[in-house]
């Protein structure tokens, strides 16, 4: 018996112990999936927040306090002029945004505050655009609208009557690497002139104010010069040049579908400003879109006048009817940047020694326009539309 007891008690205790220690580990893994499930919700929550926190601006953001917005005293900018000078912008911008400007000699300049935040967008040539967007690998500006097509003229001294008379000859341009710069050099390449950066080569190119651009050429200081309006005509009306090359006429459509456009000024935007103020952005947008229509739809008299006042009152005198009537005949005002032709104007930078070769992907950002404009755009594959 007591042999059969203590091996029963060793049965008995065998079969109790068994479910017992399955409960445990059943209540062991239960605890632990509970727990496990319980720590996911709390790092997912907090992922979350935390995702939510550093999202959030780049998805809604916030109307900015003040947009600082650059732009040239040049009628190739008038959709600038007239935005602002009209109230086209700061009425779309609204009372919680102040608008402030800065005016600019040439593209690079304005690059240069750009990227240094003492401004936020600004009206420009394409070239500085392509430029930066270069340098700093798409991360600098986005373009975000046209402004105008044409108006930029090669224009010299009258004893000089097709290409063959420029060698040895001193042109002037805005500014080194600016658009005008940048097409000059391209066309001097196509004649097979070499130039340099450095104003040496074959042709001379110095880089020059465009106010004092005009002063050299009377003087005879300056042979010629490729300018945008109201330069060009300036030196035509004012001090005797003639047009040897209209930019446009280089142009015939095939990139486009345009014949003779080409963009001459553009809208720009500082990529992180952009992404933290989107609604600002499209505020700016739709008061140039209202100040594009405006010029396109007005009577020639009274859109020079505006222009005009808006011209004295940045540079502090008014142009002569003459000069700003042939200004404006020159140019088209259109919100569309014409975006097939930048590879070709990269080359042009590239073939300049102004840029390198590089990837424009991600140049343009059009979105925000085509929302509000009732002329849709393209990027022609270099960014979104």
């Amino acid at each position: 018996m007591s042999t059969s007891r203590p091996g029963m008690t060793r049965i008995v205790a065998g079969e109790s112990q068994t479910p017992k220690r399955r409960r445990a580990l059943e209540v062991a893994l239960a605890v632990g999936l509970v727990l496990l499930i319980s720590v996911g919700a709390v790092v997912a929550s907090a992922v979350a927040r935390d995702s939510n926190a550093t999202a959030a601006p780049n998805a809604t953001g916030t109307p900015a306090a003040e947009l600082k917005l650059g732009y040239f005293g040049n009628i190739t900018h008038a959709p600038a002029l007239v935005g602002v000078k009209q109230g086209f912008i700061a009425k779309n911008l609204g009372g919680g945004t102040r608008l402030s400007t800065q005016v600019f000699n040439a593209g690079p300049a304005a690059i240069e505050a750009l990227n240094a935040g003492a401004i936020d967008a600004t009206y420009i040539g394409p070239n500085p655009a392509i430029n930066s967007f270069v340098k700093s690998k798409g991360e600098s500006v986005s373009i975000i609208a046209g402004a105008a097509s044409g108006g930029a003229q090669l224009v010299v001294n009258p004893e000089i009557k097709t290409a063959a008379d420029l060698k040895g000859k001193t042109l002037a341009s805005p500014q080194l690497g600016g658009t005008q710069d940048v097409a000059l050099r391209a066309w001097l390449g196509k004649q097979g002139y070499k130039t340099t950066p450095d104003g040496g080569g074959d042709v001379a190119i110095n880089p020059t104010e465009n106010a004092q651009t005009l002063k050299l050429f009377q003087d005879g200081k300056l042979d010629g010069a490729w300018l945008p309006e109201p330069w060009a005509s300036r030196l035509v009306l004012q001090a005797g040049a003639k047009v040897l090359v209209d930019e446009k006429d280089l142009w015939d459509g095939s990139l486009t579908g345009k014949p003779g456009e080409f963009p001459t000024t553009i809208l720009i935007v500082n990529k992180k400003f952009a992404a933290e103020h989107p609604q600002t952005v499209e505020a700016l947008l739709k008061g140039h879109v209202e100040a594009v229509k405006w010029l396109n739809d007005t009577p020639a008299a009274e859109k020079a006048a505006v222009v005009n006042a808006a011209l004295k009152q940045d540079a502090g005198k008014a142009l002569a009817q003459n000069v700003i009537d042939r200004s404006l005949k020159n140019i088209v005002f259109t919100v569309d940047p014409l975006a097939g032709t930048y590879k070709k104007l990269l080359q042009d930078g590239v073939d300049a020694g102004t840029t390198k070769q590089a990837d424009l992907n991600g140049l343009f950002d059009l979105r925000a326009l085509n929302s509000v404009a009732t002329e849709k755009t393209t990027a022609a594959g270099l960014g979104q539309d």
